[in-house]
């Protein structure tokens, strides 16, 4: 198997557990640029964060990667919506 065959063999495992797994996050994208691997998305809150690096950082070691991750926040509005 290549190394390009071996970094995506490791990015879909890593995808899998995203899914599966204790956060079952799917929204968060893990793909290659160039040789580099980025875990991009958004995530509710800061401990599902830390669980989606932890997963990275398990299935990705001793990969050159890098995240983008998003922390939203959803709450619902303050005020009502204030309309003419």
């Amino acid at each position: 198997m290549t190394d390009t065959g071996i970094t995506e063999y490791r990015i879909e495992h890593l995808r899998d557990r995203l899914a599966h797994e204790e956060t079952a996050e799917l929204g968060v994208r893990v793909e290659t640029h160039g040789s580099r691997a980025v875990v991009r998305g958004r995530v509710p809150d800061e401990q599902c964060r830390t669980a989606v690096l932890r997963l990275a950082e398990e299935e990705l070691a001793g990969l050159d990667w890098y995240e983008d991750l998003t922390v939203s926040h959803p709450q619902p509005p303050d005020h009502s919506e204030d309309l003419p």
